[in-house]
């Protein structure tokens, strides 16, 4: 369920380093394995006789990243990242570099000199002209200031709202994910059907201060409902006919809000979750399996990384406190692999694998991971009273159609909710795409950023759902 992003930055140089060839931009693709990113490095000359580099991510809409350390002689460039422990080495041949880059396990990357960088072609991007209008906006919650775009329908209104929440991790208001702009298609599709859409960048990100990573998922209920609040200030929306669209953590955070507000008109959940991580694991049906065996992983692998996922689950439980629960967790570790056969012990125990494994609890004990990871859906399901739609991929890798749309449905009828709708949309991934491999790496590749079918089922539900 978490986007995986790749914070890679370069900057600065050696004072004797030679100005030839290197300068330029540089575009190469990283294959992870689950997906492949394009990376740009952009190699500048500097004043000192050095260099200057940025970098950008591409497909994360990570650009103008900066770097700490670039240098270049003898035709070996060199880039240090020490910020994400990162670097890449490789070797200038013409108007290629051959080289590798490192962070926690070393990858190839080809870098090719290239004069400018096309995106990706992504059709469904709305151009102007726009039937609506557009206003930026913003507005406090304990003090944080959030920033956002509202589009508002054209005529004598007032009109009905959605505020939209995001996936996890730092997100702009787009939801901006490998060159697609989901957030925008949607705001533009059902602001053309006569609803006003206000969607914002998250904590920390754009024009919004804070950190996301640092927040609770009740602290991004009290920004829905700081949004709510706003929009019903604004002349041109009824407030009574406000409700919030939340896509995969955006559905835990929207019947959150729900559970705590009469405000909220209704709740749009796609891809929200119905079952507890801790659920998904115990009944092998947890994201990590299902992304592993679509991985053709073998399955002790599938029950070590198991093993650890409940760890994980019991230390967070267990101790409150971050620093106390990462320590913990690798003292638990440690043990865990006492018992393993002692090649499989030393290959955990190698600089790669240790650096991984640090890196992946430092980022659980984060507040925003804590709560996911210990969020019960049903608990929260069953206090909502206003009209839901949950909306599944059947092909979401991330989010398992099958076991969590069920829940939803059962728990909203368990707390006396009786209007309700769950939907299986045949073929579509966890961003809601026609795919063909369905695996995270393809999100990329594909041109559709957000399935007709789905906007439509949405739409309709929302119109009718929102008539006077």
């Amino acid at each position: 369920m978490r986007k995986w992003l790749l914070w890679v930055v370069v900057l600065a140089g050696s004072a004797g380093a030679q100005t030839g060839g290197i300068v330029g931009t540089w575009l190469g693709t990283l294959d992870v394995g689950a997906m492949k990113l394009r990376l740009a490095f952009h190699i500048a000359a500097n004043a000192q006789g050095g260099f200057t580099s940025t970098f950008d991510s591409l497909d994360q809409n990570a650009n103008g990243l900066a770097v700490q350390e670039t240098t270049f002689a003898d035709n070996k460039l060199h880039l240090n990242m020490p910020g994400v422990r990162a670097q890449y080495d490789g070797t200038l041949n013409g108007d290629q570099i051959t080289g590798t880059f490192t962070q926690g396990a070393a990858i190839p990357l080809n870098l090719k000199r290239v004069d400018k960088i096309e995106g990706p072609n992504r059709p469904q991007e709305p151009k102007a002209p726009f039937p609506y209008d557009s206003e930026e906006v913003s507005y406090e919650n304990k003090g944080i200031h959030l920033a956002g775009t509202l589009t508002m329908p054209r005529g004598p209104g007032p009109f009905p709202a959605a505020l939209m929440i995001t996936g996890s991790g730092p997100q702009d208001r787009d939801e901006s994910l490998f060159g697609h702009k989901a957030f925008w298609v949607i705001a533009d599709f059902l602001t053309r059907r006569g609803i006003a859409v206000l969607r914002l960048d998250d904590r920390g990100v754009g024009k919004s201060t804070g950190s996301s990573m640092q927040a609770t998922l009740e602290d991004m209920a009290g920004d829905v409902l700081a949004g709510v609040a706003f929009l019903g200030t604004h002349k041109g929306i009824d407030g009574k006919r406000i409700g919030v669209i939340g896509h995969s953590e955006g559905g835990m955070v929207g019947p959150l809000a729900a559970s705590r507000s009469s405000n909220i008109a209704f709740v749009v959940m796609l891809a929200g979750l119905g079952v507890s991580f801790q659920q998904a694991v115990d009944s092998h049906q947890s994201q990590a399996e299902l992304l592993m065996r679509q991985a053709g992983a073998a399955q002790h692998a599938i029950d070590w990384n198991n093993a650890i996922q409940d760890m994980i689950f019991r230390v967070l439980r267990a101790e409150p406190d971050a620093n106390a629960a990462l320590a913990k967790m690798k003292a638990e570790l440690d043990k865990m692999k006492a018992g393993l056969p002692e090649d499989e012990r030393k290959a955990m125990e190698s600089p790669n694998a240790v650096a991984a494994v640090n890196r992946n609890f430092a980022s659980v004990v984060t507040p925003e991971m804590r709560t996911i990871l210990l969020f019960e859906p049903g608990e929260v399901l069953r206090k909502v009273k206003v009209p839901v739609l949950a909306m599944n991929g059947s092909r979401d890798l991330q989010v398992f159609a099958k076991q969590n749309l069920p829940a939803i449905a059962t728990a909203l009828a368990e707390g006396g909710n009786s209007d309700f709708t769950v939907t299986v949309l045949p073929g579509l991934n966890h961003l809601f795409q026609k795919c063909d491999k369905c695996t995270v790496g393809e999100y990329g590749e594909l041109e559709e950023t957000f399935s007709p079918s789905a906007l439509t089922v949405m739409g309709n539900w929302l119109v009718h759902h929102t008539r006077e």
